[in-house]
Formats: C-alpha cells, structure tokens, sequence
C-alpha cells in the first residue's frame, strides 16, 4: 500500500526550493535553509518526499538529487528510531530498486544511504537486504552491479564487526567466496571493489577470510600488475595487512613480494607508491624483518631515499617558493588544537632524571601541515624503523649516498640528504659517531643556507644529533649551533621559525645546565621573538621558554633575567580572555617558570593566582548549569580547569610558604574539593597533585579539611586509572608526613589498597615508587596500624626503591619501613628465611635494602632485630656483607 505513496505538487516544489537555495554560497541563506529543513523534520512523509528526489525526479539536476539523498542520510541518522514503518519501508525499497541508477553520483548516494540505514542496527531488521545485494552482484548490467559493489564495500567498511557475529548468521560465510569470484572481472572498477570488500575483514582476522586464504592470496598475486591504480594500491593495501596477521602465509613467497613491493614503491601513481612503502614499517616491525630483508637492503634503501625528496604537489602546498612570510598572518585553520597533559608526579632516579613514559615527540613532523601523510614522510619513517632493526649495518647502504647529497648543488636533493641524515640518527647513531665531527659543522652552516626548506629540515635534523652534541666540548659544536639556532628562531620565514623553537627546545632538554652560561643571549632571543611572532609559532614559543625554565632551574632567578622574560609573558597573560585556548600553553609555560624562578616569581604571583582560582571557579560554575539546565548551557571545556590546577601547583612548589597567604584569602580548598570528586579522570589528577603541592606549602590551610578529602583519596587508589592513582598516592604520602600521629583514624581508608597495588604485576615503574614511599610514610606516622602487613609488602618494596636517587621522600620511607620492622620483626625474618631455602640471587635486593635499614636505625637496633634471625641466615650475612 504504501509504495503507492504519491507527493503532494506544492510540497514538492517547496522542498525543490529549498535544496537550491541550500547549494547557495551565503551563510545566512544555507542558515535559514538549515532551520525549515529542522522544522521539516516534524511531518512523518518529509522524509518520503526526499527519497522521491533523489530516486523518481530524474527531471532534476544530479546535483540537487543527490544532495537531497544526503539531507534523508543526516535525517536517518538523527531520527531513524522516529521514522513511521511506513516511511522506513518505502525509503529501504526505493534504496535497492535504484542502486543501479545509471549515474555514478546517484548510485554513490543510494550507497551511502543504505549503509547508514544498516548501520543504525537495521542489518537485523532488513534480512533481505545482503542476499538482494549479492543477487545484484550478478547482474547483466554494469551500473546495477558496480552500484551493489559500492554499497557492498561501504557496509564492508561500516559493519565489518556486526557481519562477523551470530546475530546474522554469519553472512560472509557466503559473501567472501562470492567476492573473490570478482576479482578476475573485466570491469576495474568492480576488481577495485571486490578487494576492498575483503581487505576489511583480514586484521580482524575474520573465520570466513581465513578459510579462504590461499584462494584470496593466489587472486592478490594474479592481480600484482593489474593496470588499474586503484586496484594496485587495494592489493598493496591487502599484503600490508597480512603481513602483521598471516605472515606465515606469506613466507614462502617472501622473495617475491618484496620485489613486488619495491617496484610498487616507485609506482607513477603516488596513491599506490604510499600503500607499498607502508609495507616496508609493518616489516620492520616482523621479528623476521632481519632475516628476509637484508639481501634487498642494495636496492630498497636507494628506493626510500628517493621518495624523501619533496614532490612538486608538496612545493606548491608548502608555498616552497615563498621565502618570507612573517608577516603574513596565520590562517586559523592551520593551528592544530593543543591536547594539555596533565601534572604527574615522578620520583628522580640515580644517574638521570625522573623516567617518565617515553613520548617520542621528535617524530618526522618536520612538514606535518601538507595532507598529513604521504610518501616523504613514510619514507622517512620507513628508513627511521629499518635503521632501528639493522642499526649500524645500514650505513654501508646509506654513506655512500648520503656524500652524494649533502653537498648537492640542487637545495631539493640536498634537502632530502638532510632528512636522510635526521631519520637515521635514533638507530645508526653508533655508527655515525666517527664522521659527525665533519658533518655537525656542514649542518650549522646549512642552517643559513637561502632555501627556507632546507633551514627547516636542518633544524629537525641537528636536534635528533643534540645528544652527541652535548656530550662534546662546548665551545666546538654546542656554541655554535646554539648561536647558529637562535638566529634560526629570528628567521623572516615562519616554518623555519617553527622548526627553530622546537628544535630548540630538543636542545634545551638535553643540554640542561650547560646552557646556563649563555641565558642572557637565550632569553635576548626569546623574548625578541615574542614581538615577532604569529599566533601558530607564538604557541611553540610559550613552549621552548617553558622547557628552558625546566633545563635551567633556579639558575633563572637572577633579577636581570627575571626583568628580561616575564613582563612580555605578563603582557600576554593580561592579553587573553578567560576563554581563549591561547591560555593553555601559557599557563603550562608560567607552571615552569614559576617553578624555576622559585620566590622570584613572588611579585608576579598575586594576579596569576587570582586568575587561575577564577578559571576553576568558572569552569565548575558552568558545569552545574550545564547539569542542570542541559538545553541552555554548553558543557564547558574542562581544560582550562586542569591548566589552572597545574599552575597553582605550580606556583605551590615555586612559592612554598610564600603562597600561605594568598590562599588564605581564597576559596581554593572548596574548590579543589569540587575538582577531586570531578568525573574527568584528568581533572583529579590535576587535583591531587595540588592538594599534595599545598600539603607541603602550607598544610595549616589543607589540615582543617582533612577527614573530608582522606575518603575521596582512597577511593581514587584504582590502578586502572594510572596518574590518577599515582597523584592521590603521592598526596597521602605528604599528608601523612604532616599529620604525623593523627594520621591514625584514616589509615584503614587507604592500607589495604596501596598494598594492592604495590603487589600487582606490570604496575608502571612510577607508581610502584610512589606507592613505596607512602607505605613507608605511612608506618613511619602509624607504625603499629601498619607494621601488621609488613609481609604482604617488604618485598615488592624493597625492589621498587633500590634505584631511586636519596632525598627526603626516600628517607622518611626507609625510617618508616625501620621503625616497622622494630614493631613486627616477625614480618620480615619470617619472609627472608622463607627465601633463604630459596634462591641467592633473588634475595640481594632484600639484603641491600636491609644493609640500607641497618644504616639508618643504628647498631642497637639493628642488634635487637637481626638476635632474632635464624642462624643459617645470620652466617651467610656475615660471610657476605660483614653484619
């Protein structure tokens, strides 16, 4: 009955009215357009008068047709679950009548809207949809079947998971061998088709694609030369795959593929030379990598060389001809948003700082605003990983070339050398030792070279070199390359500028304190490039001062220096609204500094405080109404709560009792209370670093609240949620130090938790050292509420805190731990007699840890405990370690 459904005249010439004025240029026009379309949508057969347009109106312009398809596609996806059956029946039969519309735009939308009905959970509800598509796939005629092959791939794409379950009957039993009888057809287009439909389900590693896997990889190879792109790049894109889940597929016919692959890489079309080179990381990544790939190393590492070199598109794209443009205003688009990482605590560790989780941010971004990925950069990236797995035997392969050109007179072939050089630098770099005396030289006299690109790429490359360059005499590479940079920082063009400051900023981590004879020529450029800089580069900026405040430490509070930086930073800070994303980086640069400027930062402090308790105050503010009233108030970013949280912190560990007063004034510890029971994991991480930063500041101000906030700290012990767990932990270790004795009431809350996690396999290295700590903190206050679990901890215990550098946290720890084993000796024979029936080796972590307490508690004590140890054990301690 309802296919009768016939439109109204006049509803249908306003509605035809309505799609042209929305193909309109104006905004005003396309908004109001926008609004009928909502108010459209209360009438249950808009819908069927939108696939009219698109199916029966073949009067109308494709155009028009198909955007009318593509309003129906946003419609089913807001409001399908609404739509009368009536309506959705009609919209599904019109669908698979016309797929073989004999206009590909038309039969791409028919496509597109047959999948979104699928995937709103209709695969269940329209059972005869797959078998009429399969059915199609036969069809005499080539629109009929090219149009089922395309929605075919889009529901491939969309519901690859939902065609793999019982909930369907498993339908690829039937769909995959039915695929691959096409990839032998005449037409390229449905060979393209039939591939892709398949390449969806080989990661997941699909049943139905494994029973079929030599038929399927047997029709890969028949296709390896096809002369179509698109299926070229399809089979590229299919071997890339099986290597990381059916490599044993594949072996036997190692030799040939990778041939295949090289030729693939140099392929005319750039499309299918980017599927092939992806190749070459999911490789590296093979434990087999080695052994299959060294014979070819001659003719691949030429081939990866070669497509480093820009390609024309990119020159133009990158306006590589344009040399100065610094003052020419960024494009807002262009600024990619910046993600805040939130403050965690870490302890510091013998022989280096604290090991954070690596975050590998010297990547090959050296050109990340051209479409994002193409053949430079995952022919960088493939060269980077290759140097990883065959480290210095690289080089025989790369030398050679790499003479020829750096010292090219072409700028784009030795541009290409200098990326070379950088992508290498991680897994070759043993072997490049001998000749970067030669070439850091050659690189610092690159970095003036005319060619913008080239001074950008060299910045890139110099930092991946900065390790070596600081481990050698200052004054022959570090001084000149870091004056050499600087005047980088200053450069007329703003992409070398970008370069240059992040480069930098590589620099300052590794070199430190080195840098702290030259601070007045660093903070000279810095803040001249304050005045110089666009909205994108300002942000790198903020940046590079904020990791040399880090680098320097205290070393920055010297009043010159201070009259220098901050009334450029505070002329920013008063600069920017409360709801601009500008504040975050800032913010994260003022945390740095306040830190390292310590109680030269007391004049500024006052205004930022101020400001940052109102960015939490306001934050939390909308959040209520936002809670409330739903359809009034946007849910506000919380960034900017966490940004001032860490500043505060910030300021706390700079300030120190300095703050006392400030906080007095304020309401901070409401608020922070508010923050800790936020649903946002980041904004309690944020949170309990601060209530720790306060307890050590000013803990007259946190005390009052303690029984409210002890609670809300054990419950967020869950180390699920690493950081935040990590923070809470270190916030009670503080409290505990402070409270002392009256720590006692809330040691229940949170004992058996860190226990827990201090026992619990693969816990990250930084919360295992900070659970230590607050143990030992913990019984060092409440010896008697805690030495009773002293067995279920000491061992774990000792590992965790044998590489952590002496400081005062490590110390109170160990008098706690001392003071235990005074209370509960039992705890500890009992678990190193245990051992000593066990294994030698396992056990000298214990006894280091042991000779450590032996240390701290004094002879006395120590003589009182150790009467207690089993003979067996007290002779093999004075054979070893003399106690």
């Amino acid at each position: 009955m309802e296919c009768q459904w016939k439109p109204d005249e006049q509803g249908l010439q306003q509605i035809l009215h309505l799609l042209k004025e929305s193909q309109s240029p104006d905004t005003s026009t396309q908004r109001s357009v926008q609004q009928k379309l909502e108010q459209l949508n209360q009438y249950p057969d808009f819908n069927n008068y939108l696939i009219f347009v698109l199916t029966k109106l073949k009067t109308e312009d494709e155009p028009t047709r198909s955007l009318s398809g593509l309003i129906l596609k946003n419609n089913v996806k807001a409001h399908y679950q609404n739509f009368p059956n009536g309506v959705s029946d009609f919209i599904k039969n019109e669908c698979l009548q016309n797929i073989g519309d004999s206009s590909p735009l038309i039969r791409a939308t028919v496509g597109i809207l047959i999948t979104t009905i699928a995937s709103k959970g209709e695969l269940q509800n329209w059972p005869e949809l797959l078998p009429k598509l399969c059915l199609l796939l036969d069809s005499e005629d080539y629109n009929t079947c090219e149009g089922a092959f395309g929605a075919l791939q889009k529901i491939c794409e969309d519901s690859a998971e939902i065609l793999d379950s019982d909930m369907l009957d498993r339908p690829l039993n039937v769909m995959i061998p039915k695929f691959l009888q096409f990839f032998k057809h005449s037409s390229p287009k449905i060979r393209s088709h039939a591939i892709a439909c398949v390449n969806q389900f080989i990661i997941s590693r699909t049943q139905a694609l494994m029973l079929h896997i030599d038929p399927f990889i047997e029709n890969l190879f028949a296709l390896a030369g096809d002369e179509e792109p698109e299926v070229r790049k399809n089979v590229c894109r299919a071997l890339v795959m099986l290597l990381e889940v059916r490599l044993d597929r594949l072996l036997p016919h190692m030799h040939n593929i990778i041939e295949y692959m090289l030729q693939r890489t140099q392929d005319q079309d750039e499309n299918v030379a980017l599927e092939a080179c992806e190749f070459w990381l999911t490789l590296a990544e093979q434990p087999v990598c080695k052994e299959v790939l060294c014979g070819h190393l001659p003719k691949l590492i030429p081939v990866l060389v070669n497509g480093m070199k820009y390609s024309e598109i990119d020159i133009i794209l990158l306006k590589g001809d344009v040399e100065e443009d610094e003052a020419i205003p960024d494009n807002e688009q262009d600024i990619r948003p910046r993600f805040h990482r939130s403050r965690t605590v870490a302890q510091q560790h013998e022989g280096g700082d604290s090991i954070e989780e690596e975050d590998d941010e010297d990547d090959l971004d050296d050109d990340e605003t051209i479409s994002d990925w193409n053949l430079r950069k995952c022919s960088a990236a493939a060269l980077d990983v290759l140097a990883n797995v065959f480290r210095d035997d690289l080089l025989l392969h790369i030398l050679p070339l790499l003479k020829e050109l750096l010292f090219h007179p072409e700028w784009l072939i030795k541009e290409s050398g200098i990326l070379v050089l950088g992508a290498i630098a991680e897994g070759c770099m043993q072997g490049m030792i001998p000749y970067l005396p030669e070439l850091i030289p050659h690189l610092v006299q690159c970095l003036s070279d005319k060619k913008a690109l080239v001074r950008s790429i060299t910045c890139w490359t110099l930092s991946r070199y900065a390790h070596w360059v600081v481990s050698q005499p200052p004054d022959i590479y570090l001084k000149p390359l870091m004056t050499e940079l600087l005047k980088r920082i200053l450069d007329s063009n703003k992409r070398v500028q970008e370069a240059a400051c992040s480069a930098f900023a590589t620099l300052e981590e590794e070199a430190c304190t080195e840098l702290v004879p030259y601070l007045a020529y660093i903070l000279d450029t810095l803040v001249f490039a304050f005045g110089k800089y666009q909205h994108k580069n300002l942000l790198i900026l903020y940046d590079a001062i904020g990791t040399l405040a880090d680098s320097v430490g205290h070393h920055l509070n010297k009043p010159e220096y201070i009259e220098m930086l901050m009334p450029p930073l505070i002329q920013k800070w008063n600069q920017l609204k409360d709801e601009d994303k500008d504040l975050f980086p800032l913010l994260e640069c003022l945390s740095s500094v306040a830190t390292a400027l310590q109680s030269g930062f007391l004049p500024y402090c006052e205004p930022v405080y101020q400001r940052c308790v109102n960015l939490v105050q306001k934050t939390l503010a909308q959040a209520v109404l936002h809670q409330t009233q739903p359809e009034f108030y946007e849910a506000p970013d919380k960034d900017f709560m966490i940004v001032a949280l860490d500043l505060l912190s910030g300021l706390a560990e700079g300030l120190g009792g300095n703050i006392e007063q400030l906080v007095a004034r304020s309401n901070i510890l409401t608020l922070m209370y508010e923050c800790m029971q936020d649903k946002m994991p980041e904004v309690r991480q944020s949170s309990f670093a601060l209530l720790g930063d306060l307890t050590k500041a000013c803990f007259q101000h946190v005390k009052p609240c303690i029984a409210n906030l002890m609670p809300i700290l054990g419950t967020n012990l869950n180390p699920e949620l690493i950081s935040v767990c990590n923070n809470a932990t270190w916030a009670i270790g503080e409290i505990s130090i402070q409270m002392g004795s009256e720590m006692q009431p809330y040691v229940p809350m949170v004992l058996q938790q860190l226990v827990e996690i201090i026992n619990r396999p693969n816990t990250p290295k930084t919360l295992l050292e900070n659970t230590a700590i607050t143990i030992g903190r913990l019984g060092y206050v409440c010896p008697q509420e805690v030495a009773p679990m002293l067995q279920q901890f000491i061992r774990p215990w000792c590992t965790s805190l044998r590489n952590i550098r002496d400081n005062e946290e490590k110390d109170s720890a160990f008098r706690g731990i001392c003071t235990m084993i005074t209370v509960n000796p039992g705890g500890v024979v009992q678990m190193i007699f245990k051992k000593c029936s066990t294994s030698w080796e396992s056990l000298q972590d214990d006894y280091g840890c042991m000779l450590h307490t032996q240390n701290q508690v004094g002879d006395e004590n120590w003589r009182h405990f150790s009467d207690q140890f089993p003979l067996p054990l007290k002779e093999r301690l004075a054979a070893f370690y003399g106690v």
